[in-house]
């Protein structure tokens, strides 16, 4: 196994990749804005954290410049982070309407970027996005979500259509629902039915099978959701 790299890295999904990432062999690199909080996870896993905002040039450069320092060659990279702004059209702020798409579209094309100009030279490796339901419809006083995951499912389609003959396997993952984690309750619906949230490490499974499909038959796109979500 390869070097993979997590940006946004932080607790619940992005914890649950590095885990299960680091269990089937990978060096691991976490981004993350402030890398101290991954202490925990960087001693469980024996990764090594870079700190990083995802929307600056530079510091996707330099979390790059550490992959290419790892013992083995960059064979998977995720981007996780987003930035919504709830509100009116008509009363939205600018810039932090501008700040919330940088962080979630900008930044997905500075980290496919510098992760394809590391895939293309040996032909192989896989890059994946965290998309949400906002990517495929857009939600009342939810217009800068929308934006910004429309974008990142436009580059990942159109991604996948240019790197796929070239080896490079390009996922993006459309999140549809709440992902459970220690600091948000879980959801219990009106017929009491549990698992009303995505488990994170369920997700990070089917990131996981994502990786090992035989390239016969790739695909691009995985919709997750709960078994009680209406959609």
């Amino acid at each position: 196994m390869g070097t993979a790299v997590i940006i946004g890295a932080g607790e619940g999904l992005s914890a649950s990749l590095a885990r299960k990432l680091a269990s089937r062999g990978h060096k691991l690199v976490l981004a993350a804005r402030n890398p101290d909080k991954l202490a925990d996870l960087v001693a469980e896993t024996g990764a090594v954290a870079v700190a990083c905002n995802s929307s600056q040039v530079e510091d996707m450069e330099g979390v790059f410049e550490q992959v290419d320092q790892m013992d083995e060659p960059l064979d998977v990279a995720i981007y996780n982070p987003s930035a919504r702004v709830r509100g009116s059209i008509s009363e939205l702020d600018p810039d932090a309407v501008k700040n919330a798409l940088m962080v979630t579209a900008y930044g997905a094309f500075l980290m496919a970027q510098q992760a394809t100009r590391r895939m293309l030279p040996k032909g192989s490796g896989a890059i994946l996005f965290t998309g949400a339901s906002a990517g495929v419809k857009g939600y009342p006083n939810s217009s800068t979500f929308a934006m910004g995951k429309f974008a990142l499912r436009g580059l990942a389609q159109s991604m996948a259509r240019e790197l796929h003959p070239q080896g490079i396997h390009i996922g993006h993952f459309v999140i549809d629902g709440g992902i459970r984690n220690q600091n948000r309750p879980e959801r219990i619906d009106t017929t009491g039915n549990p698992d009303s949230m995505l488990d994170p490490d369920a997700i990070a499974d089917s990131y996981l099978h994502f990786l090992d499909q035989p390239r016969s038959s790739w695909a691009w796109e995985i919709e997750l959701r709960p078994w009680v979500e209406k959609f």
